[in-house]
């Protein structure tokens, strides 16, 4: 990778504590300006520190000196939902291809420094929902100022392990332009008295205990030489050995030739082979050319591995769908696909936005238009359309293969969190763990009339922070597609949905299928089941619950939608949740031994035992005041929360916090409860 290509990844300014602090907040680091006890992302290097002090904010670390059980902040960082298998459905459109070519995305989600573990207290944030399209997410970062090795935090993991995709620490040993130096290569690979490489151990054991799924290695300090080439290539197949025993996979990124030379190659060639062969797949530098493609997909198959085992690099940072690229060289219309695609940095569809622009369903916006395409509608590409967006060429990929299935559509980042129809907390937030399995074709709308707007709304919501809303005139029936699904039907399905009309007047009714569609393209074999009228309906805060069983259906549920025919319009309608259950459903345990762990005047941490039974999907933590109000603080997937900042409140002697298990089907147990004295 040239250096024109990269933006250096320099401390900066993190968000507040989500929701201690205000959204505007200074940050908040370990060094001068800061608490000990905030979480963050964990980073290093790979031995030797830089020379000098950090700065602010900034902690210099030691890979090697690094052990799971003297982290104090691993609790925070340990990602908790396994990866989960996903299926491929019949694809939305004609062009879409199953088995063929696959995405790696490149993302920055935060700087090195400063990452908080747990969210912060700001929507503005890079919340990804596309993971229909992704097969594997590098936590892309590092710097020489701050550290090399990158951990993901675990929301972002847990959100893409939820939907199928694997996640990948960054190993990233910079050009000497961006302050990279040639002994943090040497340092990598070093080697102890049995001739053993102890830091690719190190790697896999910070892989397993923060719950991730292998590295993104990515070598490009120049000026080294044949030995040190060949010790990279012994490091990386120990590296790939160890972490295949583990579950994990490492990927290669083309920079370091086998002389020890950086030398971009743009082709898998005899110069970067050998790495290749010692790693599970290969990023291709963006110098590719349609014949550089053609050749490296060749000779990975004769290599006996797959082609889609390259990833073609597409620089997507500067100009996002803007970006001018000969998408026939990876992904052709007309014929087989030549190699995978490799997004760099497909966060531009929040960068690009202006300060002021940047609300969720800003970016929203911008991230359906770059992963669906102009139209909008996977399930109807624009031909005409420059950009070749993933829903145009791979066919998207979904987990909703068990019950209980439930969903409140939450994105993982909001303007307030809502509870039962009610905001219970009006500050800003993003979590990315808190994220729900999304529906994977944004959107695919059928209907002879004008098509409606449907989009994640943040103006109100049933759980979480997001709704789905369809807003327009509704002048003919319409289908939406939510999700494609491989459930089991049993006597006693029902499928539950939470909606609200907001404007007009509209009948509701679910689409459900048992079998796939015919063909890619074509709309699934829907039956229709009245929800307006359904005999069990509950309202709460102006949201209605209509609890419909599946009777007379059997085998398996394909495919699950709404139909909507207004009677007056136009039409203001919100999807709010949605959940496929057998049986009645029931509430988590509560959680146990709920304790201080940690505090530092306002600063505490808290932590808690997991429950005894399955089906947790989260925690949520509430302080209650004298009066009895409850205020909600937060939530997570881990079994510890960072509550930052807070203060005597109502004359109270003790502080005094409440942590529930929140289930699969949003069922809550009943509290455990800790304090803290003032």
């Amino acid at each position: 990778m040239t250096p024109t290509r990269r933006t250096v990844l320099l401390a900066s300014a993190a968000a507040a504590l989500w929701p201690a602090l205000p959204a505007n907040a200074a940050p908040k680091g370990p060094g001068k300006a800061g608490t000990a006890l905030q979480p963050y992302a964990s980073y290093w290097f790979p031995d030797s520190l830089p020379s000098g002090t950090p700065g602010d904010g900034i902690t210099w670390r030691s890979l090697k000196e690094w052990r799971a059980a003297d982290d104090p902040d691993l609790a925070f960082n340990k990602a908790c939902v396994p990866l989960a298998d996903r299926f491929t459905p019949v694809p939305a459109n004609t062009t879409a291809r199953a088995g063929q070519a696959r995405v790696q995305s490149l993302v920055s989600f935060g700087p090195t420094a400063s990452n908080p573990s747990q969210g912060s207290a700001t929507a503005d944030y890079y919340a990804l929902t596309h993971w229909a399209y992704v097969d594997e997410l590098v936590f892309w970062g590092g710097s020489s100022g701050e550290g090399l090795i990158l951990a993901p935090n675990a929301p972002v993991v847990d959100a893409a392990h939820r939907h199928g995709v694997p996640v990948l620490g960054n190993v990233f040993l910079p050009p000497a332009a961006y302050g990279g130096q040639l002994r943090w290569t040497r340092d990598l690979v070093q080697k102890d008295a049995a001739g053993r490489f102890p830091l690719a151990a190190r790697l896999v054991a910070v892989a397993e205990a923060h719950g991730f799924d292998g590295w993104f290695v990515n070598a490009e300090t120049g000026g080294g030489d044949a030995a040190l080439g060949a010790d990279m290539r012994g490091f990386l197949r120990e590296l790939k050995s160890l972490a295949a025993a583990r579950g994990q996979r490492v990927t290669w990124y083309d920079s370091m030739t086998v002389d020890g030379a950086v030398s971009w190659q743009g082709a898998l060639n005899d110069r970067n082979q050998a790495f290749f062969e010692a790693a599970d797949d290969m990023f291709v530098d963006f110098r590719w050319t349609a014949g550089r493609l053609a050749s490296s997909g060749e000779r990975a198959e004769r290599l006996g591995r797959s082609r889609y085992e390259l990833w073609a690099g597409v620089d997507v940072e500067a100009n996002g769908w803007n970006t001018s690229e000969n998408w026939d060289a990876i992904v052709p219309r007309d014929a087989a696909h030549i190699t995978s695609i490799g997004l760099y940095r497909p966060e531009w569809t929040r960068n690009h936005l202006p300060g002021d622009r940047r609300a969720p369903g800003d970016f929203h916006a911008a991230d359906d238009r770059f992963w669906t395409g102009a139209s909008l509608d996977p399930s109807r590409p624009d031909s005409g359309d420059d950009w070749r967006a993933p829903a145009v060429s791979v066919a998207d990929r979904s987990t909703v293969t068990s019950l209980p299935f439930a969903t409140v559509f939450n994105t993982g980042h909001g303007l307030r969190w809502y509870e039962r129809g009610t905001a219970t907390s009006d500050t800003a937030w993003n979590h990315l763990g808190l994220q729900d399995r999304l529906p994977s074709r944004r959107w695919v709308v059928r209907t002879e009339g004008g098509r409606p707007e449907v989009s994640f709304d943040f103006a109100d919501a049933w759980r979480g922070g997001s709704s789905v809303l369809v807003d327009g005139a509704l002048d003919a029936p319409v289908v939406l597609d939510l999700y494609a699904t491989r459930l089991p039907l049993g006597d006693d399905t029902v499928v539950e949905l939470t909606h609200r009309t907001d404007a007009g007047t509209v009948n509701v009714e679910l689409a459900v299928a048992t079998a796939e569609a015919g063909e890619p393209g074509a709309a699934p074999p829907y039956r229709r089941l009245p929800v307006t009228a359904a005999r069990t309906v509950k309202s709460v805060n102006g949201w209605q619950t209509a609890t419909v069983p599946l009777t007379g259906l059997s085998g398996t549920l394909h495919a699950i939608g709404v139909r909507l025919t207004a009677s007056e319009g136009p039409v203001r309608w919100r999807a709010g949740g949605l959940a496929v259950r057998t049986g009645a459903a029931t509430a988590p345990a509560a959680p146990t031994a709920a304790r201080v762990t940690a505090a530092e005047g306002g600063d505490l941490r808290l932590a808690w035992n997991r429950p005894h039974g399955d089906g947790v999907r989260h925690y949520t933590v509430h302080r209650v005041l004298p009066d009895g109000t409850r205020r909600f603080l937060g939530g997570t997937c881990q079994r510890a929360w960072f509550a930052g900042g807070t203060r005597p409140e109502q004359s109270e002697r003790a502080a005094r916090f409440e942590v529930r298990a929140v289930g699969e089907l949003y069922t809550t147990s009943a509290p455990v409860t800790v304090t803290h004295p003032w």
